[in-house]
């Protein structure tokens, strides 16, 4: 198909409803927005000169981050992916165990589950939430793993399956009260990865805080921002403390002396960062308000295209809408890429979701289970521009 049918066609169709809601002007996939206390704070900070990993910002950081989520502790490290390895040394992921994760996911889950010297095994995902499909698994599960002293094997591999890390995709809370069922019934740890889904809830309850812990990610496109950064999430104040022991390179107080008793990792988020996200952390309700309205625009210039629909959060669930989504119908699947093409070339920044984790080259050869529907979702999948200050642009 060439340009000029692309503009009559699905594509140009595409292009008209976001303009319809962004307006004329180049828009960006998730931009942060800046519009709080964080140059106070910023100054605030330098003017301290503590702008490394002591300061009073990371701890009111993880104060605000505890009382907005619901978590009795959240301590913060310098991005997701070590939150996400983290969590998994503290729920005993142990080398050669096997941690059950979605295929379609970011990277960053199936890298910290190798940071562990764990494997990553693959599981497929569901249309309604884009999460992990909890009842496919629990067959799955059934078919091929033996509980033996509590734990549970792989009767394929020889080897315990430790954990189960289900993801928030773009925003929308999945059917993680299933999941954690799931993991009692076949004892395994269960982290979420919240990365994406910060002010999403599921029955009132803050994604993050199901689990026996929850990740966070504050990188520049999330809702909130720290620049770089991420967080656990803990209703245990146990095991946050010895996340941040650990994650403090494992250091003994004193007020001179330099011991540590276990190998740590230089891991805890600097107070400069922390600044920024305490600023942003402020604004953070306004921010979910403004995207769940350009969700609710979107929905409107959407509504008369046929072929594709725009992802809506899942019943029960409260979504911050981090990226909207829109799903090709399947017989529009093969148009992917020109829609990808046309849509950027036009100044609207979109993207498909990620690559599967079992077609990365690093994790080609690990265990999996069927993952047609992750497979299919791939090819149907198109996020779309989703800065929080689109909604207000769009309104002019």
């Amino acid at each position: 198909m060439n340009a000029a049918a692309a503009d009559c066609g699905l594509a140009g169709q595409i292009i008209a409803a976001i303009r319809a809601v962004v307006g004329t002007r180049p828009a960006a996939l998730h931009e942060p927005h800046f519009a709080g206390n964080e140059w106070t704070y910023l100054k605030e900070c330098l003017d301290s000169t503590f702008v490394s990993s002591v300061g009073k910002f990371v701890d009111r950081f993880e104060q605000q981050l505890a009382e907005y989520t619901g978590a009795r502790h959240a301590v913060a490290v310098m991005n997701g992916t070590a939150a996400l390895q983290i969590a998994m040394q503290l729920a005993g992921v142990q080398r050669d165990d096997e941690v059950l994760i979605p295929a379609l996911t970011f990277v960053a889950t199936a890298c910290a589950v190798r940071y562990c010297d764990a494997v990553p095994h693959f599981v497929d995902s569901e249309q309604r939430t884009l999460g992990v499909d909890v009842k496919a698994l629990r067959a799955y599960l059934q078919d091929i793993a033996e509980i033996r002293n509590r734990q549970c094997f792989n009767r394929t591999t020889g080897r315990v399956i430790r954990a189960l890390v289900p993801m928030h995709v773009f925003g929308h809370p999945m059917d993680i009260e299933a999941a954690v069922t799931l993991a009692q019934d076949f004892h395994l740890a269960l982290i979420e990865d919240a990365a994406e889904s910060l002010g999403s809830t599921l029955h009132g309850r803050h994604t993050g805080t199901f689990g026996v812990m929850g990740t966070l990610s504050f990188n520049g496109n999330k809702t909130v921002t720290t620049g770089g950064g991420g967080a656990v999430l803990f209703q245990d104040p146990l095991l946050a403390r010895r996340a941040r022991h650990l994650t403090t390179t494992a250091k003994l107080p004193h007020r001179w002396e330099f011991q540590h008793d276990e190998v740590g990792y230089n891991y805890r988020m600097p107070n400069l960062n922390a600044a920024l996200g305490c600023a942003q952390l402020e604004q953070l309700d306004g921010f979910v308000a403004a995207k769940r309205e350009l969700y609710d625009r979107y929905r409107g210039a959407f509504a008369r295209v046929a072929g594709v629909q725009l992802l809506g959060e899942p019943p029960g669930t409260r979504s911050n809408y981090w990226l909207q989504t829109l799903l090709l119908d399947e017989s529009a699947a093969g148009q992917r890429d020109l829609i990808l093409a046309a849509t950027n070339d036009a100044g609207l920044m979109t993207r498909p979701v990620w690559t599967l984790m079992h077609r990365l080259q690093p994790y080609r050869e690990h265990p999996r289970m069927d993952l047609s529907t992750a497979e299919a979702l791939a090819q149907r999948i198109i996020n779309i521009p989703s800065s929080s200050q689109l909604a207000a642009a769009g309104a002019h």
